[in-house]
This record gives structure tokens, C-alpha cells and sequence, in this order.
């Protein structure tokens, strides 16, 4: 692909050796960013490359490029218009999902909020914001009254792991009651593993097992109610809490114990660095390792159960959360509520999305019966864009909850679902800080490209197996898999190096991101949307007949030209100094 810079990216604030304050934020004028601050900013991807050859100019304004945007007026609003004519009351298959629908709050229209996962998010947003706004108060305090009873003012924040500890014991008895007790234990397990067997292998090797076995074990056995331990035991099953199913939030705690106990591994076989007095990069504070004493119970459970970060992420290593401690980050105001305006327009598109379009509702009763081939490949995209949105809400909803405590975590959807073109690129800014995550605890340790084919199947195995032990998302996991190896093969043999000044270059590179849409969408159907049944009988509609191959070929033309202007996209960022890896 065009220009493929590989830089590691950190998030997008900045951190700083600032004192201790609740809430310390100060203005910074970004440069302007034209265009490209269409997309959110990762701050380190910002880099000085004086030894780079000049970008080429911007084809913006050229005939191509005016042709490109008469393809994309037209074809953008009819994409829009289909689902939104799909989901009308006179629709044929209306009736097939109209019990589906709730009563909505925009201009009298119903609303999709059939799917489960999304529902609990958006019916507990006011509840959530209030515990926020309680956590802040709170947090507040305890720094007003810690901090008159020091000798000095604190130069870090480890003071406030106490605060943190107690109320993640509050929080999680109210979300989860006594199964608190339950994760507790497991917890406290996975703390003496690293322990007992530091500085060795072995506590390499027993943590993932242990891991493995835990997530296996929590899904078969539904949480273990205590009535299975115990007859006596079964009162304590009475107060489960607002969020009974606490299993379904511990694969990403699982992931934290990994954190934990390898991160403590490399601290104590690996030889201590100079850690720089200047500001750490994202990457630096991941890599860096604390002296052995902060690697305690108190800071274990600070980081494994920090409220803000504790039902879905974005995930941070260890070694991040303590620096990060330790040397306090300085949120600036301008990007806080930049990124609070993020989420409010995220949040206000997704309404509209649920109020015109019912293609969640259109999905799950299979509402498709004679729809057109162009109507099917709509009902999925649009089926994709909301499984996106519907991730995207929550992440940076508690990222805006971690903003606000002091702690950055890593930006988790960094582009836009339909804005990728690569394969690679595409699951680096998908849920990237579990991206990064699987970098330092899997990738790197496996070999990375030494042995590239074998160690992406395992990862993208690991994946489907982390999300749900089901058959369709193992199938997600070897399509993934399958559909990576031929863009790094492309990439092998026509090298941006070697071919990047001909002309027809950029042409081919789109041919390949055309390809890797249709199988990206194809993956992303099986594992997260319709399933393997599902797709199936999408693509028999839209290649077993002409009417379909027709649309098929259309299609191709159109994502040829969205490729086009994400090339074009990319290279006004670089033209900026704004490298990304997607």
C-alpha cells in the first residue's frame, strides 16, 4: 500500500512529570490540522522526518480526484437511503420485525434497541454518568484530607492506590454482590503465581494456563453459584449484584493478570534501565519496569479493579498504569472536552442510526426474505457500522471516566469502521490497546515476523477463543487469519520502496484494498454479525444470479474510489507530520 510507515503509536495525550492534582489541565494549541482532524489525535504519531523524501502533491483539486467526489455524492446518501427505505413501516417485511422496536425520543419514530450488549450500555448511560460525577467528588476529597495530613505536597499519585482499592471493592460488590468474593480468590491466585515462581519461566507458562483455565471454567460453569459448592452455601446466590454475570467482564481482567505477572517477570530477569527524567512516551512506559517494591498486593489490585477502566477497558499494561502513577499525567482542557464533544456526536449519530435504521431488528429475524442483492450488502455494512459505534460508545465513555482520574489509557477505535483499506492496519486501530496488548504479551515473545503466518493464526485463534468459545468466531479467527497472508505477500512482492514512482502503483494498491474490504466485511459478517449460515446465504444471493454479479461489479467500482480518497486521506496526514500504522 501507498507509503506503509510503521511508527508505534501511543495515545493521543500527552504525559508529563506534572505534580498531583485531581484535575490538572491546562490549554495546548495544536497545529491546525485541516482535514485531517477528522480523525482523533494520537499525539506521538506526530514526528520530525527531515530525512524523508517529499510527500508527492495533493490530488485534491485534480479531475480524477472531481470525479471521485460526483461517484461519492451520489452513491454516500443512496447507501444511507436503503436502510432507512428497508426499515419504513410500508416495507414488506415490516411486520416480520416490528416487535422488535421500542418507543423512541426522535420526531416520533421508534427505536432499534434490540440488541442486548448495546442496551445496557445506553439504558445505564445517566446512571453511569452520576457514578462518575460520584467517583470525582469522592476522589477529591480523599486528596484534600491525604494531603493535609503530608509533610509535603506529593509529587506522585501512588498515595491514592488506597482510594482506589476501596472503592473498586465498593464498586464491585454493587455490579457483581458476592461474587466478589469469587474474583477475589482468583485474583489473589494469579498475584502468588507471579510471586511464587519470580524470575522464572515457569511463571510464565502457569499464568497463561491458569488464564486459559479460568476463562474455560467460567464459561462452563456459568460464574459457579455456591448452591453447586454447598446446599448451605446457596443464600449467598441471592445478592448477585446489577451485573450477575461478572465471567462476561473478566476476560478483560484476565488480561490484566497477564499484565501483572509477565511485566513482573521481565522486571525481575531483565536488568534495570536509566529511566530518562524527561516526559516517558506511551511506549516507554510500557516497556519500562518499576524497581521490585512497587510490585505489591495494594498496586496489583489498584491496577487489575481501577474502576473506571474495570467492566470494558481500553486496556493498559501494568508498567503504564504505575508510571502513570508515579509520574502523573497533564490532561489539557482543549483536548478533554474535544474528546467529550467526540463522544457526545458519536453518541447523538448512533441515535439516529437506531431511530431510521432497524437493521439490528432486520438481522436477528432474518427480515431479508426477497430483498435485492444491493439491500442484503447494506443490511450487513450497516449491521457492521453499528457493531462498531455500539463498541465505540463505551470505550470512550470510560476513557472519558479514566481522563478524568488522571489516568490515560491507550484510544481504542482510532478511524473510522468503513475508513481502512489494509487488513493490518485495520485490526491495529480496532480495539487497539488489546492490539497493543497482544503486541507485548504475544506477538513479540512468539517471534513476530520471524514466524509471521504461524503466530497470526495463533493470535487471531487466542482472539476468537478470548471473545466467545464458539464455533463461529473460531471460523472468524482462521478467515482473519487467511485473509492477512495475501496483502503481506502483495507487500513482498511489489514493495512501495521499489514501485511507489509509477503511476499505476496507486491504482494496483487500490485493486488490493478493494479486495481486502470484501474480505474484511465477509470476516467481520461471520464473527460479530450473522454468522457462517448467515453469510452464506448473503453470498449465494450475490453471486448466484446476474442481478447480483452486476451489483458485485458496481460495488468493486465504488469501493475503488473510497479507497482512493483513504489513500489520498493518509497523505494529506503525512503532509502534516501525522504518521499512523492504519
Amino acid at each position: 500500500m501507498p507509503d506503509a510507515v510503521l511508527l508505534d503509536m501511543p495515545t493521543d495525550l500527552r504525559s508529563t512529570n506534572a505534580r498531583v492534582s485531581p484535575f490538572e489541565l491546562q490549554e495546548n494549541k495544536s497545529n491546525h490540522r485541516g482535514i485531517t482532524a477528522l480523525t482523533i489525535d494520537i499525539a506521538d504519531t506526530r514526528k520530525t522526518r527531515q530525512n524523508d523524501t517529499p510527500r508527492p502533491p495533493p490530488l485534491w483539486r485534480t479531475p480524477e480526484f472531481f470525479f471521485y467526489y460526483l461517484i461519492a455524492a451520489v452513491v454516500i446518501p443512496f447507501m444511507v437511503w436503503v436502510p432507512i427505505n428497508l426499515s419504513s413501516l410500508t416495507h414488506a417485511n415490516y411486520p416480520i420485525f416490528q416487535y422488535k422496536l421500542s418507543p423512541g425520543w426522535l420526531f416520533g419514530r421508534r427505536i432499534d434497541n434490540s440488541d442486548a450488549q448495546y442496551r445496557s450500555f445506553r439504558n445505564n448511560v445517566p446512571a453511569l454518568a452520576f457514578l462518575v460525577l460520584v467517583y470525582i467528588a469522592l476522589k477529591s476529597m480523599y486528596i484534600r484530607v491525604a494531603t493535609r495530613s503530608m509533610s509535603g505536597i506529593p509529587t506522585d499519585n501512588t498515595f491514592l492506590v488506597p482510594f482506589t482499592n476501596l472503592f473498586a471493592i465498593l464498586y464491585l460488590i454493587g455490579l457483581h454482590g458476592t461474587s466478589t468474593l469469587k474474583i477475589f480468590i482468583i485474583l489473589t491466585a494469579n498475584y502468588h503465581i507471579g510471586k511464587y515462581f519470580a524470575g522464572s519461566r515457569a511463571c510464565l507458562i502457569i499464568t497463561w494456563i491458569f488464564n486459559f483455565l479460568i476463562l474455560f471454567a467460567n464459561e462452563w460453569n456459568e460464574g459457579y453459584l455456591f448452591s453447586s459448592l454447598h446446599p448451605d452455601l446457596a443464600p449467598l446466590d441471592a445478592f448477585r449484584g446489577i451485573f450477575p454475570r461478572w465471567q462476561i467482564s473478566f476476560n478483560i481482567t484476565t488480561l490484566r493478570l497477564v499484565s501483572f505477572n509477565m511485566d513482573y517477570y521481565w522486571a525481575c530477569t531483565l536488568p534495570y534501565p536509566p529511566v530518562p527524567e524527561t516526559i516517558l512516551t506511551e511506549k516507554q512506559r510500557c516497556t519500562l519496569p518499576h524497581p521490585l517494591e512497587y510490585y505489591t498486593y495494594a498496586n496489583y489490585l489498584a491496577y487489575v479493579l481501577f474502576p473506571p477502566l474495570y467492566i470494558a477497558g481500553p486496556i493498559l499494561t501494568f508498567n503504564n498504569f504505575m508510571w502513570q502513577l508515579r509520574r502523573p499525567v497533564d490532561i489539557r482542557p482543549r483536548t478533554f472536552l474535544s474528546y467529550l464533544m467526540r463522544f457526545l456526536i458519536t453518541l447523538l449519530t448512533m441515535e439516529f442510526i437506531l431511530h431510521y435504521m432497524y437493521l439490528v431488528a432486520i438481522k436477528d429475524t432474518k427480515a431479508w426474505q426477497g430483498d435485492t442483492p444491493l439491500e442484503l450488502s447494506m443490511i450487513g455494512l450497516w449491521n457492521l457500522i453499528i457493531v462498531w459505534l455500539k463498541l465505540l460508545l463505551p470505550w470512550r465513555f470510560f476513557r472519558l471516566w479514566s481522563l478524568a482520574s488522571g489516568i490515560d489509557p491507550p484510544e481504542n477505535m482510532v478511524r473510522c469502521m468503513i475508513n481502512n483499506y489494509s487488513t493490518l492496519g485495520f485490526w491495529r486501530s480496532w480495539h487497539r490497546s488489546y492490539n497493543l496488548w497482544i503486541v507485548r504479551y504475544i506477538y513479540i515473545p512468539l517471534g513476530g515476523t520471524k514466524n509471521m503466518a504461524m503466530t497470526t493464526a495463533l493470535i487471531f485463534t487466542f482472539v476468537a477463543l478470548w471473545h466467545d468459545l464458539s464455533f463461529h468466531l473460531l471460523a472468524w479467527g482462521w478467515l482473519v487469519s487467511a485473509f492477512i497472508l495475501p496483502e503481506v505477500l502483495a507487500a513482498k512482492l511489489l514493495p512501495q520502496s521499489r514501485y511507489g514512482r509509477y503511476a499505476w502503483y496507486r491504482h494496483v494498491c487500490a485493486c488490493g484494498g478493494v479486495i481486502n474490504a470484501l474480505t474484511m466485511i465477509t470476516a467481520n459478517l461471520v464473527g460479530f454479525v450473522i454468522g457462517t449460515d448467515g453469510i452464506l446465504y448473503m453470498v449465494n444471493q450475490i453471486v448466484g444470479s446476474l442481478q447480483g454479479l452486476q451489483f458485485l461489479i458496481g460495488a468493486c467500482g465504488c469501493i475503488f474510489v473510497g479507497v482512493q480518497l483513504m489513500f489520498e486521506y493518509r497523505e494529506e496526514e503525512m503532509r502534516r507530520g501525522i504518521f499512523r500504522r492504519c
